[in-house]
């Protein structure tokens, strides 16, 4: 008996056209028009085959409108065109005489509705039949010869396999091929990796035709990869080519053709496309789902590394169906628009600089240290193990302060011992390390070789602290026990360095290849000084936000404008040699130095801000001498509940403190009131600031009281400071931004989105692109501004008052409104500790409702068990906002708050819940 498997060439299903599934030619496929669709003849190099192709060109044509560039989308596998409707759809949505892109997504062939090619019939284990990746190559020239496309500007665009074959083809044809966007793909395998798990079943040869061809295994999973659930006319949609295992055949033949082994026979292609890309210079994107379980970071890695100048973004939460999870069309087409369109070129604008010469904060220190009395403390970490001393005499010989000489000469020796550990200029160094004098040195040592410091919160939760550490993929990990142990156990990159010296069994189980007690011990006395200094334009360090609003986001500062920030703070706030700090907000106790102040770290948790006690604070000022403290309004709050346990010699303390500082998110008068019987000699300041601009205006306690006597809206933060202009993007009706701005002056009392330039404002936010490129989407005077998010009014008198943020607006019958112009008269009643004003219902006619959260000893203020107030102070609060409609009041007995400041209340969180109660649903607190 003959077992040698017959190949039978699969004739093309008799549906042609996606057009053939639906009576009278209707789209059976949700967003796809039919008139998009068509069949092409070309002459690939195996002869004459026929594709389908989804082509706006017609539709370009009909209205009249010449294309200014062409897009080559490549689809991969298993699916098809329809992949790239929402491309398709958009750019026809944004056509114009003069800026308007054709796309052009072909079916491959043995795919989609493309001809079908031959394959063993029945599928066996040990004969797959497969297009190769080198004939791809030559079916896309075949096919742009047959549909003579105009390449006065052409952009490759692919996904998946699709992805290697389109960059590939851009590679191939770099004189035609103007840019190059790519989703989730690879370039290249390293031979002895394992291929990831979601694949590695699909290709054994004996199961490969089973969950390929002979059933629609491979197709499911790859329809699942989706964040939301596909409905079934999507799904519906993408399997319609699919339908029969003859359709099928491509799909096994695409899994056949990873070229994973370095005998693979389309190997030599796949290195011939990864080697090309270096020497590929023209724009490139790339648009990433990081939850991707085939092609992951480590194969972006590779990306960046092979084409270092590609714009990055990632979609955090999104995967390997990044196009079904999130609109890729809108960051697509204002990236080609930032290239190819008619106005400057994003390179030919600018940020604002700092003025004149700036040091970087390695400098600063070093000038800091010449100048400062170099025995006394620099730094002080109160979170360490106490020693019997009260006084800043004490503390300079303690184990938990370093003398200005002593932090000094630990950054210099850190810093050769770093180099020689292999650490080198424009390195990531994720810094798993709690705020002290332990993270100031590892910081400072970073900056003065010009790596990159990262930093994200351990607040934000070990998920949260995942994301972060992989979207900045660091080269190094250096960091105490708990954040070496986790980034063992959760595979976050980077080499690890630990900040104690390790047993030889414990560095085996961590993967540390140095310490930094070890290398400071060993480079004792030395310097980097025949190392160059960082460039002012260089990077510096990655700050994450508080993931208060979404995930948290890196945010990217140069030696330059962490300068200054320096600078800004010692001018706005008058900071002379001497001073001290108490810093109850790590970013301030690592900028201390710089500013030549003595920082003491107090005793608390990094992670509660809520947990600062008015104890560990007097006895912070008593260790330091300190002059300047500052702390989220949380921190505020506790110190004020804490006041009473005071000792005589504590209050004395605290009457020495000069200066205030608290933001973080808007403190109400009262507070500051209190905040004021503790710290009497004190000025009370409260600046307004984001981890993008820490500095941004400021006010001082009697500015705050006299602006709310006025009764506007919202809590006023006060002026620019120096260096900053203001703008305004007023509210429409559904609480949208304008893309016009008017100044300051200009929009006196009008609702709107604050904008803001400045020197010291962050460079850029880390591999989000797309973020990046909307928040500084305004140009005014040749600079570009950034967008805050914030929402809020200015007044007659230029001072801004801040309302809450953009996704919290709650788009009323009666026009946009801030939280912050309910919260703040509620905020003043007697029963309430803090309260959050939130929508329910469709934009335009949202519901208000205000959740209370009582104040200490208000227990009572629900009816019975529901989380409904009691009918007596829901009229209280309703006379609070007489000019509001409020259709409910709840009651909460801790209002959600963000980890970072325990201040930012989770507003989005509420709403949910709301409406949950409201809609009658028994619901647990949020």
């Amino acid at each position: 008996m003959n077992l040698t498997p017959r190949f039978t060439p699969i004739p093309a299903a008799a549906a042609r056209l996606p057009a053939d599934h639906a009576p009278g030619g209707a789209s059976a496929f949700p967003g796809l028009d039919p008139a998009w669709s068509r069949l092409v003849t070309a002459k690939t190099d195996d002869g004459a085959r026929t594709f389908h192709v989804l082509d706006t060109g017609p539709a370009l044509a009909a209205r009249g409108i010449r294309p200014t560039g062409t897009i080559l989308a490549v689809h991969g596998n298993p699916t098809w065109s329809y992949l790239w409707r929402s491309v398709l759809a958009g750019a026809l949505e944004r056509a114009t005489e003069g800026a308007a892109w054709r796309v052009i997504a072909p079916d491959q062939l043995d795919m989609g509705f493309s001809d079908r090619l031959s394959h063993p019939v029945p599928p066996a284990a040990d004969a797959v039949s497969y297009r190769r990746l080198q004939t791809r190559l030559g079916d896309l020239d075949a096919l742009m010869d047959a549909l003579d496309v105009d390449t006065s500007t052409l952009v490759t665009l692919g996904h998946d396999w699709g992805g290697v074959i389109s960059l590939g083809w851009a590679v191939r044809q770099r004189g035609q091929v103007d840019a190059a966007i790519t989703l989730n793909t690879a370039v290249d395998h390293p031979v002895g990796e394992s291929v990831p798990a979601a694949l590695r079943a699909a290709m054994a040869p004996a199961v490969l035709p089973a969950t390929t061809v002979s059933s629609e295994g491979f197709l499911r999973v790859t329809l699942g990869l989706t964040e939301e659930t596909l409905t079934a006319e999507v799904r519906d949609a993408y399997r319609a080519p699919y339908a029969s295992r003859r359709g099928r055949g491509g799909i096994g033949g695409f899994v056949a053709d990873i070229p994973a082994e370095s005998s693979h026979v389309s190997r030599a292609a796949l290195d011939e496309i990864s080697a090309g890309l270096r020497a590929w210079e023209k724009p490139t994107l790339l648009l990433w789902g990081p939850k991707d379980p085939v092609f992951q970071d480590r194969y972006l890695a590779d990306l960046q590394e092979r084409v270092p100048h590609a714009d990055l973004h990632r979609f955090e939460g999104a995967g390997h169906m990044l196009v079904e999870d999130r609109d890729i069309a809108a960051p697509l087409f204002t990236w080609l628009d930032d290239h190819f369109g008619p106005g400057p070129s994003r390179d030919e604008l600018r940020s604002p600089e700092p003025a004149g010469e700036v040091l970087g904060l390695h400098e600063q220190l070093r000038a800091m240290t010449r100048s400062a009395r170099r025995d006394t403390a620099a730094v002080v970490d109160m979170t360490a193990e106490p020693s019997a001393w009260s006084t800043a005499e004490d503390a300079a010989n303690d184990a938990r302060a370093l003398s200005w000489d002593q932090l000094s000469a630990q950054v210099d020796a850190l810093a050769v011992g770093l180099r020689s550990t292999g650490v080198r200029r424009g390195d990531r160094v994720s810094l798993l390390v709690p705020p002290g004098n332990s993270l100031t040195v590892v910081l400072y040592a970073c900056l003065r070789i010009g790596a990159v410091g990262v930093v994200a919160d351990a607040g934000l939760g070990v998920r949260g602290m995942t994301r972060a550490v992989r979207s900045a993929r660091p080269d190094w990990v250096l960091g105490a026990l708990p954040g070496l142990g986790l980034a063992r156990s959760l595979g976050w990159p980077g080499q690890r360095i630990s900040l104690d010296a390790l047993s030889p069994r414990r560095q085996r189980a961590l993967g540390t290849v140095a310490d930094v007690e070890t290398l400071l011990a060993r480079h004792e006395g030395q310097s980097p000084d025949d190392q160059p200094h960082p460039d002012p334009a260089d990077p510096a360090a990655i700050l994450f936000t508080s993931g208060s609003t979404g995930p948290a986001k890196g945010v990217m500062y140069t030696h330059a404008r962490l300068g200054a920030l320096a600078a800004l703070l010692v001018e706005q706030f008058d900071i002379r040699p001497g001073a001290s700090l108490i810093a109850g907000f790590a970013p301030f106790a690592l900028l201390g130095p710089a500013i030549g102040a003595t920082s003491v770290t107090p005793d608390m948790s990094v992670t509660r801000p809520a947990t600062l006690t008015a104890q560990a604070v007097a006895d912070a000022a008593l260790a330091g001498d300190a002059t300047m403290f500052f702390g989220s309004p949380a921190a505020l709050r506790n110190v004020v509940a804490t006041a009473e346990e005071l000792s005589a010699l504590q209050h004395r303390a605290l009457g020495e403190i000069r200066l205030v500082l608290s933001a973080g998110a808007p403190v109400h008068p009262e507070l500051l009131d209190a905040v004021q019987t503790i710290f009497p000699a004190a000025q009370i300041h409260t600046p307004y600031g984001m981890t993008e601009g820490l500095l941004l205006a400021d006010i001082e306690r009697q500015g705050v009281i006299d602006a709310a006597a006025t009764g506007q809206s919202g809590v006023c933060v006060g002026t620019a400071v120096d260096g900053v202009r203001f703008a305004l993007a007023p509210l429409d009706a559904l609480g949208r931004p304008a893309e016009e701005l008017r100044e300051a002056g200009d929009a006196v009392g009008v609702l709107g989105e604050i904008v803001v330039s400045a020197a010291h404002l962050k460079a850029g936010y880390d591999r989000l692109w797309f973020t990046d490129r909307q928040s500084q989407r305004d140009v005014r005077d040749g600079l570009i501004w950034h967008r805050t998010n914030d929402i809020g009014h200015f007044d007659a008198e230029s001072r801004l008052w801040i309302e809450g943020r953009l996704q919290h607006v709650l788009a009323t019958a009666q026009g946009p409104l801030g939280p912050g112009a309910v919260e703040t008269p509620v905020d003043a009643l007697p029963e309430v500790a803090r309260s959050a004003a939130v929508p329910v219902g469709p934009a335009g006619t949202q519901a208000v409702v205000v959740i209370v959260e009582p104040a200490p000893g208000r227990a009572n203020l629900r009816s019975g068990r529901s989380p409904l107030a009691e009918a007596s102070f829901a009229r209280r609060v309703r006379t609070a906002v007489p000019e509001v409609s409020v259709s409910a009041v709840l009651v909460l007995e801790e209002l959600p708050t963000d980890v970072r400041h325990n201040s930012k209340i989770d507003r989005t969180r509420l709403a949910a819940w709301a409406e949950q109660v409201l809609a009658g649903g028994r619901v647990r607190a949020p």
